[in-house]
Order: structure tokens, then sequence, then C-alpha cells
């Protein structure tokens, strides 16, 4: 071969070389504190305990509407970002040792409602409010619990044919009093669990039903344990 066809075979070469080699692109990364999709971030941070699509899991399902109407957005932001102390629910936000931003939080609250807010679902109903009004009465709880909540979770709340125990020293010792009320009102429809209408039929619990069942349960708990 002369030498001038071995150089056009090397000039080939190289420009077949350099149109098949892939050239660089840079691609913009988002820093997690600047992202802003609902999606994601409730996926990343909420569905893990909350469920995916907000259905349920280990914790309430936030897709609820019933809790939706008794908690407002103040609520939801304060408990996403602060957490429940000596409970399961972390903080997360920054300002209480969390990894999201105050804009951050403020999307997840206000995707919650836009995506899973169902006012028309209690429109004709009166839920008992997210807060106690008054002051629960253990005594009298006793006695709500055996009207509405023994059929299924057992006498003296230890279990029975269709729900578990719901005085386990375990289970009280996570969940604040704020929870086992946030729990009676809404139920856990995702677990079978009626809300505060369902439990006797036509006989929807009061307000001052759910304060004295929330404090039977809460003295319950194991000693030194308070909420």
């Amino acid at each position: 071969m002369s030498c001038r066809a071995i150089l056009l075979a090397a000039a080939l070469a190289a420009t077949m070389a350099c149109g098949t080699r892939e050239t660089p692109v840079e691609s913009p990364v988002t820093r997690p504190s600047k992202i802003l999709d609902f999606n994601v971030l409730y996926a990343k941070n909420c569905a893990g305990c909350h469920g995916r699509d907000g259905k349920g899991g280990a914790a309430i399902p936030l897709a609820d509407p019933v809790y939706l109407a008794i908690a407002d957005d103040a609520t939801i932001t304060r408990v996403t970002a602060d957490g429940v102390p000596r409970t399961s629910m972390p903080a997360f936000a920054q300002h209480s040792g969390g990894m999201l931003t105050d804009d951050q939080i403020r999307v997840i609250v206000a995707g919650i409602r836009v995506h899973w807010a169902k006012p028309d679902a209690v429109r004709d109903a009166s839920p008992p409010p997210y807060k106690a009004e008054n002051p629960g009465d253990a005594t009298r709880g006793a006695e709500v619990y055996g009207t509405y909540c023994s059929s299924c979770h057992g006498a003296g709340g230890k279990g029975g044919q269709k729900a578990s125990s719901i005085v386990d020293g375990s289970y009280l010792t996570l969940a604040s009093d704020q929870g086992l009320r946030t729990t009676v009102i809404m139920g856990r429809p995702d677990m079978g669990a009626p809300d505060w209408r369902g439990n006797v039929a036509g006989k929807p619990m009061s307000p001052q039903d759910v304060s004295d069942v929330v404090a039977w349960l809460a003295a319950q708990r194991p000693e030194g344990v308070a909420r």
C-alpha cells in the first residue's frame, strides 16, 4: 500500500471514530431543596408511612375526606413541619431538624388538599372537631367504648374477631391523644374501621363521646407514658 493510501485510510478511520464518539451533554441537576413537585415530594417523604396516593399504610390515609374536613391547612402544616414528639411522626421542616424547606412543606400541604379533598363527602354531616372542645372523662369513656367499639375490638379493647387490641401498650405509647382522637373520628377505612358515624347504625358519636373514649384509651397507656 502506498503512503498516500495509508494516510487516506488513517484519515477515514479518524473521521469515523469522531462521528461515533458521543459528545458529553451537560444536564442540569436540580438541588433537592429546589424540588417543588408535589408528586416527587410526597413519594419521597410521605408515601412510606401514609401510603401511595395517600391511601394509608403504617399511618393514617391522608387522602381521607373526613380527615381533610376536620384538619385545616395550618394543622397539616404544623404536623408536617414539626412532627409529633414521642410518636412515629418525624419533623420534616429544616427549622425543626428535617430536610424540607418551608416552600416544600407548603407544596405538600397544598397538594394534599388539591388532589384529595372531597368537601361533598361530609357536606350533610357534622364531624366532631379536630381539637377537643371539652376534657374527656375516662369513666364515661369506658361506657362509650362498650357502645361503639367493643363489637370489633373486644371486651376491654383486647381484641376481637373483627379487629386487634386497641389497648396494646406499644401502640398507645406511640399514639398521641390527638392521634387517637383523629383515628376515632375518621376511622381507618383502609383497614375496615368505620368513622364516627358508622359504629352504631343511626347513632353517630358525639364530640363528647369522642373525647371520653380517647380519655379512656389514654388511661390504658403503660404507667409513666403521658401524651
